[in-house]
């Protein structure tokens, strides 16, 4: 008969976010534990709820494997004496192990022989080793940890029942004050505690007091009860993943329900409607099949379909005081003008350390434009940025922003184009934020993600010219996730973003217009690119990048994003070409003797065909003249290909020219031929790093 071994963690309710990563954690070090302890099982099946973590272990074997392990002891010269007697050493070794001198076998290891025991260690069986399960429990960690009673252990909520069954039989185990057993608990107000005869009877047993314990199934029943009711209604419902998996994770016995609020509330913008049903209150919402939004929400109970109208007018009364409460305030905020919320924004901080928040509007202004026009936009594209950045945070003072903090920069946008800004810029208002996640929406508009950058940049800069930079996993004011939003507005946009350059042009363009905040914005300025640089290098990871042609490419002189980009992807593509190899060689070799011999890059690094002794100089030097130009109008791509065609003269040269000789004038003239050349590799970065064989 198969062996089927069941694990349950009863808590209190857990936050729905934590429910899923902590199963899978838990599912996870369980199979870790059977494997190092040897024990054998054809598959797991994991279930989870707010109340409850379980795993159950389906073919578990009854005993641990047996182990044949071979045990290295002294060297023969230690183990046995001059008569060849056992030392003390051997039989110590041999009585260690349980075993006898006799048993000793010899092995020898680069010339010299030692003593070995071979051991075979018989398993245990299961049952005995099941309880050290106990320290799997233990170990899990969380975001968040509380502790109760006098217990020094910290967990996500407090433990309340644990359930370890080995087929039929109780797993002896205790967990504080807590001893497992076979009792495991059903739905908080509708179910009753369940003794369980054996592992298997645990979905079905908890079913039938109103627990569906397997997450995919509760989420599939809340699907299929939407689906039919707005099948049933014409409703069109945006079943968004992300609400629906909190949603199966906040319920045990699912049942969805749904309900109204007056059709005045429809005045109010889309955006603030969504906010109150999804984020507030957990609802979904109904669209028609004109894509208008309709007086409808969905919800779904913890429980059945008993009593479900007064569920229906409760869930109904709570949704309408948040939407009189957003009515009110979307008319109030429309009494002031933009200039009034500019106004107000002087009396708002954005750091005490820094400056207000109208401030820090004054200063994007000023950077925007630096990015705007390395972003080459046209001159009314220029204006719609300065206008947007003179007063984009204005949401800030409104009550609607004030109550729904999540809808600042949306609502904006709204507020902007209701007072009669221009459609570009509100649009570039509401993008602002973007992307307000690792992978969240970019922005779309040329005008926002200007203005998207800017913010970001401002940020980043501030706070690194205080030393507030991010350290470990601190990171107070998300600068991490605002500079890796750049990199991906540039490498979505393909603008051209010299790290370096704009730094300096910032601090002097600030100073100029007397914005400086009294801050050194040049402060940690290399703190600042090194940290660019960190999250080009998350970009390429998450990539796959090869890690030579991530390190080539970002240690680049002039650190401009769109050029790294461009280069990675050239070398990329081109890393598996017959003659990579040969070319990269080549280009490298030129690279090592001037790193080596050159250290001011600054100079004007003239070359004198008159110094040259040999053909293979001239033919190198015509080609790089005629190369030169060129660099500075193709792509990147084209580039290489053209660099790479000049490195059969490079070996010719190599072969037929000595650099380093003793006339100083010939010597130098040589280092700056190859000094040339080592300057048109420069927006590949530094191809000494990349690995070829």
């Amino acid at each position: 008969m198969a062996n089927n071994f069941l694990l349950e963690i009863g808590l209190e309710e857990m936050p729905a976010h934590v429910v899923t990563p902590s199963i899978d954690q838990l599912t996870t070090r369980v199979q870790k534990f059977l494997d190092d302890n040897h024990l054998t099982y054809a598959s797991t099946h994991s279930y989870a709820t707010p109340r409850r973590l379980a795993i159950l272990v389906e073919d578990l074997a009854d005993k641990q494997a047996d182990v044949n392990e071979s045990v290295k002891g002294p060297a023969k010269k230690i183990a046995l004496d001059a008569d060849g007697n056992w030392t003390k050493a051997a039989q110590g070794f041999a009585r260690g192990q349980g075993m006898t001198p006799d048993d000793i076998v010899w092995q020898e290891i680069k010339g010299v022989e030692y003593a070995y025991l071979e051991k075979k260690i018989t398993g245990k069986p299961a049952i005995a080793i099941l309880p050290g399960l106990v320290d799997v429990i233990k170990a899990m960690t969380f975001p968040t940890r509380m502790r109760w009673g006098n217990y020094d252990l910290e967990y996500i909520r407090p433990i309340h029942w644990l359930v370890a069954l080995f087929n039929n039989e109780v797993v002896p185990m205790q967990l504080l004050d807590i001893k497992a057993g076979r009792t495991t608990r059903g739905h908080r107000f509708l179910g009753e505690d369940i003794e369980l005869q054996d592992a298997t009877d645990y979905q079905a047993a908890l079913a039938k007091q109103f627990v569906i314990a397997d997450e995919s199934d509760r989420k599939a029943i809340i699907q299929r009860q939407i689906e039919e009711m707005a099948e049933d209604h014409h409703w069109v419902v945006d079943l968004d993943p992300e609400l629906l998996e909190e949603v199966t994770n906040l319920v045990e016995y699912p049942t969805a329900f749904y309900g109204h609020f007056k059709e005045k509330y429809l005045a109010i913008p889309d955006e603030v409607l969504i906010t109150s049903m999804k984020d507030n209150q957990r609802y979904f919402y109904a669209r028609d099949h004109e894509g208008k939004l309709l007086p409808i929400f969905i919800g779904v109970r913890n429980g059945n379909a008993v009593y479900m109208d007064n569920v229906i007018a409760g869930n109904e009364k709570v949704l309408t005081a948040r939407l009189e409460d957003a009515d009110f305030f979307y008319k109030e905020d429309q009494k002031r003008t933009i200039a009034d919320y500019v106004e107000q924004l002087k009396h708002v901080t954005f750091h005490d350390k820094i400056s207000s928040m109208y401030d820090k509007m004054q200063r994007v202004g000023i950077i925007a434009q630096l990015v705007g026009q390395q972003a080459d936009l046209d001159t009314q594209a220029l204006a719609d940025l300065q206008r947007a950045a003179a007063i984009y945070k204005f949401d800030l003072v409104t009550n609607m922003v004030d109550e729904f903090p999540e809808l600042q920069g949306t609502m904006g946008a709204k507020y902007a184009a209701l007072q009669g800004e221009n459609a570009v810029v509100a649009q570039a208002i509401g993008e602002q934020y973007m992307p307000i996640s690792a992978d969240g929406a970019l922005p779309q508009s040329d005008v926002g993600a200007v203005l998207a950058i800017a913010d970001k940049l401002d940020s980043i800069l501030a706070f690194f010219a205080v030393g507030m930079m991010p350290s470990g996993s601190n990171d107070p004011y998300a600068l991490r996730r605002q500079a890796y939003g750049i990199v991906r507005i540039i490498q979505n946009k393909g603008w051209h973003f010299p790290v370096k350059q704009l730094q300096k042009q910032i601090a002097q363009a600030l100073q100029t217009a007397d914005l400086t905040a009294s801050l050194d914005w040049l402060n940690n300025a290399v703190a600042v690119q090194q940290f660019m640089v960190d999250r080009m290098k998350q970009w390429f990871m998450e990539e796959n990048l090869r890690h030579d042609i991530i390190d080539t490419v970002v240690d680049n002189r002039h650190l401009d994003l769109q050029t790294i980009f461009a280069a990675a992807q050239v070398l990329n593509a081109h890393k598996d070409d017959a003659d990579f190899k040969t070319n990269i060689e080549a280009l490298t070799r030129v690279l090592r003797l001037t790193n080596k011999n050159i250290t001011d890059w600054h100079v004007d690094f003239t070359v004198d065909p008159a110094l040259f002794d040999n053909d293979a100089e001239r033919k190198l030097y015509d080609a790089v003249v005629a190369l030169q130009p060129k660099m500075h109008q193709q792509s990147v791509a084209d580039n290489f290909t053209s660099l790479t065609s000049i490195a059969p003269l490079i070996n010719n040269y190599f072969d037929q020219t000595m650099i380093m000789v003793d006339d100083e004038q010939v010597r130098r003239n040589r280092l700056h031929q190859l000094a040339q050349i080592a300057q048109m590799t420069d927006q590949f970065g530094n191809l000494t790093h990349l690995i070829v064989k």
